[in-house]
This record gives structure tokens, C-alpha cells and sequence, in this order.
């Protein structure tokens, strides 16, 4: 990477941040908090925005202060040890699995708009290939067209968003549908605070990836710009998300809103522009499969810095004759062959699983980071109180996947997850202790044999 493109300005990070977070999360699973929330889901953003903003804070602080490539599983580290490290570094590389088999799941199912009849597996068996296809040969050549897929997913909402005016003001026809704007708080609350609570997790996820924004900030003109380049995006993208989420629900009757489509397409899907539908979804699968692709390469490079920090083993950074380390590619995909076969066993089911421990294993990662910025930041009052309505905020998301028996299992995969991090961090952090130890004798033991030479 040459100099020129480790600079970047403030408001091109905000641009490039609002395009790389935008993905199938917010196009797919949006969907799942409509569902749960009705019009209310629009409460439930605001919300997932304040909390994504606080923890957003937290992080762009600590970079500004102390700017690293690891980020988040550094600051961790720095905070709390290696142990934290190590869980942090795991916690984040298991959500990055599940956010990337949620995104070839969601891709999958956007596809299957032209072929109904085509299972899922079959998809995604698919676009597992080609994204490691990329990943093999043509990395580079797809991270220097990120812009323009980023400019592509914007492009689209606000497509949506202009067709969606025009056609509330009677300019396109909509083939005498009808329009369903809330008059009562039963009609905007359909399922009551409980729809809010059980939503507030799809919510959160749609805002997953202030993570890259950090690792991004380094390479800031100015570190100290981190925080308002943050502020900046999540208020364009907090906009984007009401705006387009309010036409949808206001455009499309709630039972509609199915897992087979997104919620934008439904809504297009009522205009008399038949190209519209089909053009929107292209968009979408381009710009869905770059995020895939992406994120099949951050994760296996995640791998192999957790092996340069000694927190898996070294055979996983080893290259060998390809570009990149066999063993870790293997590991990664392995995790998308566990995505297909969800998909062949519970193609009705399996984005929505996916999705909710792809969500919670992001927000059991948001919390190292809150409580790393405790430790590390100097805090005021005002800042302690934010890190509390953040931790509320996050809870409240944690068990509202509990209320409903469709993302109940995602709850359970992520506890999973969890209970095999926490037993492999106990050992490792014996090992860490032990090496301490080690290091302090072989310390002590230099400083005698000085002593006694004098």
C-alpha cells in the first residue's frame, strides 16, 4: 500500500465508512425487525444508532490516542492482558464467520428472484467458490473497485428512496396499491414493546462494521479526525436507514414483508417499472457478493495475526506457494461449508439463525470494547453515563433474541461460541501467566549474572 493511499480526509472516510457498513444486514435483515416491530422498527434503529454511536466513540478515541491495525483486539489487550487479547481476537473472528455466512445466505436468497426453484446450498455452494476464487487471485484487483460497489449499494437506496416519493405523490403508478402510514399507536406498535425489544438486535447488526472504520482511521491525514468522521457517517447512515425503512412500511402491507425478498424489492415490486425490481436486485448481489468476498479475506488475514500474536497456532500464517496461508483458508472455508449446510437442512430457517448469532457475537465484541475504553480513556461523567445507556442498549438487543422461538437457536449458536472461547481462553491464559513468569526469571537471572561479573 503506497503513501498516497494511506491518507485519507475525514469525509472520505465517512463516505467509505457508510458504504462498506451498508450490506446485506440492513437489506435482508431488515426485514426480520420489520416483521417483529411493524413501523416501530424505525424506534428500534434510532435506538441500535445511539448505541452504535457511543461504542463508535469509545473506539475512534482509543485509535485517535493510540492508533493500531489491530484495533479493537489490541485495545483489549492493552486494558485487560493477553487473555482479553486472545478472547477478544476470537470473539471478533467467530462474528465475522457468522456475518459472512449471513451474507451468502442473504445473497443466495436474492438470486433465487430469478430462480425460485433452485435450493439455497446450491447458491451459496456457488458464490463460496467464487469468493475464494477472488480471494486466490484477485484480491487486490476487487479491494480497488470497493468504492465503486460501496457507491453502488448507495446508489440503489437512493433509487428506492426517489421511486418511493414519486410514486407516494401519484407521479408513478403503483397499480392502485395503497398506502399504510400508522394512524393509531396499535397500527404503529403491531406487536408492542415486545415486537421493539425482539427487533432491536436486527437493528444493531444492520450498523456491523464500525470495526473496519477504526482499522480504516489509521490511515486518517489526521488520527485526531477519527471521532468526527464517525459522527458524520452514522448520522448520513442513521438518515438512510430511517428514510428508506419509513417509505417501505408506509409502501408495503406489513404481512408481506416475507425472508424471500428484501423488504426494497417487495416495495419496488408494486411500481409499473418491471426492469426496477430486477435491476435493484443485480445491485444488491454485486454489491452483497464484494462485502462476501471482502470479508472471506479479512477473516483469514484476522487468522493470521492471531497467529503472528501467538493466539492460534503458527501453521495458520504459513503461505507456502499461494498468496495466501493455505491452513487458514481452509479453516475459513470450512465455516461456509457449515453456512451451506444450514442451508440444505433449513433453507426457511437458516438466514434467520445465522443472522441473530452473527449479531450477538458483534455485540459481545462491542462490549470489550466499551469496557476496554474504561480503562484506557480518561473519562468523564457524561462519558460514564453513555457507556451505561450503551451497555443497556446492548443487553436490551441480547435477550430480546430470546422473546421470539425463530431467533431463539441463534441465541444458543452464539452461547456456543462463547462457551468454547471461555474454555480456550482459561487454558491459554495459564499459558500466558506461565510465559510471564518465565520471562521475568530468565530477567532476574540475567541481572545476577551481571552482578556478580562486576
Amino acid at each position: 500500500m503506497n503513501k498516497e493511499e494511506k491518507k485519507l480526509k475525514w469525509w472520505q472516510l465517512s463516505i467509505l465508512g457508510t458504504g462498506f457498513i451498508i450490506g446485506t444486514g440492513f437489506f435482508l435483515g431488515s426485514n426480520i425487525a420489520i416483521k417483529a416491530a411493524g413501523p416501530a422498527v424505525l424506534v428500534t434503529f434510532l435506538l441500535a444508532a445511539i448505541g452504535t454511536y457511543i461504542v463508535y466513540d469509545v473506539l475512534s478515541r482509543m485509535t485517535a490516542d493510540d492508533p493500531q491495525s489491530g484495533s479493537f483486539s489490541y485495545y483489549s489487550k492493552k486494558a485487560f492482558g493477553n487473555w482479553a487479547g486472545f478472547a477478544s481476537g476470537w470473539v471478533y473472528w467467530s462474528s465475522e464467520m457468522l456475518i459472512m455466512g449471513s451474507q451468502l445466505t442473504g445473497i443466495s436468497i436474492f438470486t433465487k428472484f430469478w430462480f425460485p426453484e433452485v435450493p439455497i446450498w446450491i447458491f451459496a455452494s456457488i458464490y463460496t467458490v467464487l469468493g475464494i476464487i477472488v480471494v486466490l487471485v484477485g484480491v487486490k484487483w476487487f479491494e480497488r473497485l470497493g468504492n465503486l460497489f460501496a457507491i453502488a449499494k448507495l446508489s440503489a437506496i437512493v433509487m428506492f428512496i426517489i421511486l418511493a416519493i414519486l410514486g407516494l405523490f401519484g407521479v408513478l403508478d403503483r397499480g392502485g396499491g395503497r398506502t399504510y402510514f400508522p394512524n393509531s399507536l396499535t397500527t404503529f406498535l403491531p406487536a408492542g414493546l415486545k415486537g421493539v425489544w425482539a427487533a432491536l438486535l436486527f437493528s444493531f447488526y444492520a450498523f456491523g462494521g464500525i470495526e473496519i472504520m477504526s482499522i480504516y482511521a489509521t490511515r486518517l491525514e489526521n488520527a485526531k479526525d477519527a471521532p468526527k468522521s464517525g459522527k458524520v457517517m452514522l448520522v448520513l447512515l442513521t438518515t438512510i436507514y430511517l428514510v428508506s425503512i419509513g417509505m417501505s412500511v408506509i409502501l408495503v402491507q406489513l404481512s408481506k414483508f416475507t425472508m424471500d425478498d428484501s423488504p426494497f424489492v417487495v416495495a419496488l415490486d408494486g411500481f409499473r417499472l418491471a426492469f426496477i425490481p430486477h435491476l435493484f436486485t443485480a445491485i444488491l448481489v454485486i454489491a452483497g457478493f464484494s462485502t462476501m468476498s471482502a470479508s472471506l479475506y479479512a477473516v483469514t488475514t484476522l487468522l493470521i495475526s492471531l497467529s503472528k500474536e501467538g493466539y492460534a497456532p503458527k501453521k495458520l500464517s504459513k503461505k507456502g506457494k499461494l498468496k495466501v496461508p493455505f491452513p487458514a483458508l481452509v479453516l475459513t472455508t470450512g465455516g461456509l461449508i457449515v453456512s451451506i449446510v444450514l442451508g440444505l437442512l433449513l433453507p426457511n430457517s437458516v438466514y434467520e439463525y445465522i443472522t441473530t448469532a452473527a449479531g450477538l457475537m458483534l455485540l459481545y465484541n462491542w462490549v470489550f470494547i466499551l469496557y476496554s475504553g474504561k480503562r484506557l480513556l480518561t473519562l468523564t461523567r457524561v462519558d460514564q453515563i453513555k457507556r451505561i445507556i450503551a451497555t443497556v442498549l446492548i443487553l436490551s438487543a441480547v435477550t430480546g433474541s430470546l422473546i421470539y422461538h425463530s431467533s431463539r437457536p441463534g441465541f444458543y449458536i452464539s452461547i456456543g461460541f462463547l462457551f468454547v472461547i471461555g474454555i480456550v481462553t482459561v487454558i491459554m491464559n495459564r499459558r500466558f501467566k506461565g510465559a510471564k513468569e518465565e520471562g521475568q526469571r530468565t530477567k532476574q537471572t540475567g541481572l545476577f549474572e551481571r552482578l556478580e561479573n562486576i
